[in-house]
């Protein structure tokens, strides 16, 4: 099927290694989540520059991806068109994520900011180096339906511990039996966040098997003296993976299901400490972390089993428009189970509320393999997992900017002030509103989206087999 090593059946360990790296894709975002609220709790970001902060460094994250994937597409070497790049970049992340958290409130508000921007750019620099020709492996690792989406399901399945992790960092850095302040919790442990980390995402680089594409007469050459056509095939590959008519569905449909989840997702810590708790961070105790921890444990153990079972017997589309169905349900308890006096009710809403990003991007990703196959038979060689996968996540990091911008303009518009333990009136619930009401609009409308997405298991089969019989003439002529 790709040009590399497409089989049917992927061995359990490359499937694992595949999985690891995607610890580390999800470890390294989710650590960030964590700790920003230290940039707004602790040293005095006010919310729109709070959003900044989200909003900028995520664009020039979303510019570089495509060209990433050229460049991962058209790799001639020993090594194949990914490792070397999955390498280099998981160092480059591991580096810049620990040094820009080396902030201390002493040297004022605007160096901090400078600070933390630059390397952002780093760090989001390094997070495409290696993001983007690690996903466009995952893609390339089976040629089978359903076996996409068994990689896709023990990937995210590994992955998800990053969320069950992460959201402990909250009680690490605030507890003061560990440190005196969070900000000094946050520079500690960014080391070791970075470190393991950047060892985890080494994994697939070392271990995933490619073959050489020094003879692979099909790619093109990336230097100086072509670089100005690589930025117009850049272009023109945006232009025919949009034509993809089941692509860009599963792009508009992830764009507003995850990124109007991360509009509201920092909102759940300032809901339960400010309106079941108010204000008192002390006496809120593990609950903020429970909500994202229990929720990452839901969506490890029953969500993504239950994804991948029902994929296989009712197919992937349906699968889909069921899970994202159950989590709007799953949005609409949590206006009603965060009751002040009583924080363990809305654990109730979590097993509905995690089939969202549970079920999307196990499904997605395999999905986007699906349509890598498509497309090779309307446009021919060379295969572009990593351009279709670079533009994939850049509808998916070009929204997390506008998610972080959205999240800093809504703070600020239903005048919530984190520096003040009592909010004005209708601070709390606006923000309620809004925790609720965003992500169902997202989610129904990403519904609404993919109601007409027509790759079928059949559709996938037939597929396979033209582009079989396509090779063989090919073999044939060229023999």
């Amino acid at each position: 099927m790709n040009t590399n090593n497409a089989v049917k059946q992927v061995p359990m360990g490359q499937k694992i290694a595949f999985g690891l790296g995607m610890l580390a894709n999800q470890m390294f975002p989710a650590a960030l989540g964590i700790f920003m609220v230290v940039l707004v709790q602790d040293l005095g970001f006010p919310p729109l520059l709070w959003g900044l902060i989200f909003f900028l460094p995520r664009v020039f994250d979303a510019i570089t991806d495509p060209i990433m994937g050229f460049i991962s597409d058209n790799t001639k070497s020993r090594w194949g068109r990914r490792r070397q790049y999955v390498f280099i970049g998981a160092i480059i992340m591991g580096i810049s994520f620990i040094a820009m958290w080396q902030l201390y409130a002493e040297n004022g508000l605007n160096y901090n900011f400078w600070y933390f921007f630059s390397l952002s750019l780093g760090f989001y620099f390094g997070l495409t180096i290696f993001s983007v020709p690690y996903v466009a492996m995952g893609y390339e690792m089976s040629d089978d339906f359903h076996e996409r989406t068994s990689i896709m399901a023990v990937a995210q399945w590994i992955g998800q511990w990053a969320w069950v992790i992460a959201p402990w960092f909250w009680v690490i850095i605030y507890d003061p039996t560990w440190f005196e302040n969070a900000e000094s919790g946050t520079r500690e442990l960014s080391i070791y966040v970075g470190i393991i980390c950047t060892l985890v995402a080494i994994v697939p680089a070392v271990f995933i098997r490619s073959k050489s594409t020094l003879n692979d007469n099909t790619l093109k050459p990336i230097n100086g003296k072509n670089i100005g056509n690589s930025f117009r095939d850049i272009g023109r590959n945006f232009v025919i993976a949009f034509k993809n008519g089941p692509f860009r569905k599963l792009c508009i449909a992830t764009f507003l299901i995850f990124n109007s989840f991360q509009t509201i997702a920092a909102f759940s810590f300032f809901i339960i400490v400010y309106h079941l708790f108010n204000g008192d961070a002390a006496a809120a105790g593990y609950w903020p972390t429970l909500h994202g921890s229990v929720g990452a444990l839901v969506t490890t153990f029953i969500v993504i089993p239950i994804v991948a079972r029902m994929s296989k017997k009712i197919g992937k589309k349906n699968t889909f428009m069921i899970s994202q169905g159950i989590s709007v349900i799953g949005y609409v308890l949590f206006w009603f189970l965060f009751i002040p006096g009583k924080p363990y009710m809305f654990l109730f809403a979590l097993p509905f509320f995690s089939f969202g990003i549970g079920g999307l991007f196990t499904l997605m990703m395999s999905m986007t393999a699906d349509v890598c196959d498509l497309d090779e038979l309307e446009n021919g060689l060379p295969r572009k997992e990593g351009t279709f996968g670079a533009i994939y996540w850049w509808m998916v990091k070009f929204g997390s900017a506008l998610a972080g911008l959205f999240s800093g303009f809504i703070l600020s518009y239903v005048n919530f002030s984190p520096d003040i333990a009592s909010q004005p009136e209708g601070a709390l619930t606006g923000l309620r509103i809004f925790y609720s009401v965003v992500p169902i609009m997202g989610t129904l409308l990403a519904m609404y989206v993919m109601r007409n997405y027509d790759i079928s298991e059949e559709r996938a089969n037939e597929i396979s087999i033209q582009l079989a019989e396509r090779r063989a003439k090919q073999k044939e002529v060229s023999a």
